[in-house]
Parts: structure tokens; sequence; C-alpha cells
């Protein structure tokens, strides 16, 4: 079995498609990287030798943030903006769609179950 940046890679698939399984890496940067440690794509994770492991390891290294240091720089990312008081970081804060979409219906990701609040007591009828 192939662990690359802390992740094992499903052995039965493809190594383009087995790399994605790697946060930080999509089906583009996984190409990239196959093209230049000189591995062929279509090779599936099991059959990698020791080399290719190792050289696709150092470009992986070399070239790419991924995994634990992408992760931390992202939460960075979005504390550095909460302590400026953007409108992106307040979003954040309150735990609110950041990137514009309505908030009066949908948005359940973000906002959590609903909490039902009760209705506006009526009024007794006046004879």
């Amino acid at each position: 079995m192939a662990r690359l940046a802390g992740v094992d890679l499903p052995k039965n698939k493809k190594a383009y498609i087995g790399l994605t399984y790697i946060f930080g890496i999509g089906d583009k940067s996984s190409m990239e990287i196959l093209i230049k440690a000189e591995v062929n794509p279509d090779k599936k994770v099991s059959e990698l030798t020791e080399e290719e492991i190792a050289k696709i390891r150092s470009v992986m290294t070399s070239e790419y943030r991924v995994e634990g240091a992408l992760r931390s720089e992202v939460q960075q990312n979005i504390k550095r903006l909460m302590d400026i008081g953007s409108y992106r970081g307040i979003r954040h804060r309150r735990g609110l769609p950041v990137r514009g979409q309505r908030t009066r219906t949908n948005s359940r990701t973000r906002k959590g179950k609903r909490r039902t609040v009760a209705g506006k007591k009526k009024t007794p009828a006046k004879k």
C-alpha cells in the first residue's frame, strides 16, 4: 500500500485518481505530479514501485503544499479575515454562507439544524 503525505492511497485505483485522495491535490495537479515524476498515470497504485513512490513524494514535497500544512494555512487565512473584521470574516464568525448565497431559505449546511421560533400570539377578538 502506497502512503503519501500521511494518506493511504487506494490500491485498486489508477495513480492519477489515487493521488486526488490527498487534500490539496486535484485532477490537474495529480497529472502534473505524475508527469514530472515520470510515472505512467494509468498505472494502478498497487503496481507502483518504491522508486516511483519516492519520485512522486519528492515532487510533491518540493512543489506542492498538501494535507496538514495546507489545512493550517487555510485556517490561518480564515482567522486573519475574522481578526481584521472583514465582511467574509464576520460571516465565518456567525456561521453563515460566505460567498453571497441567499440565507432566507437554504443555507442549512452552514446554519445547522432548524430551530423553531415561536409564532406571534393572537389577541382575543373583541365583541
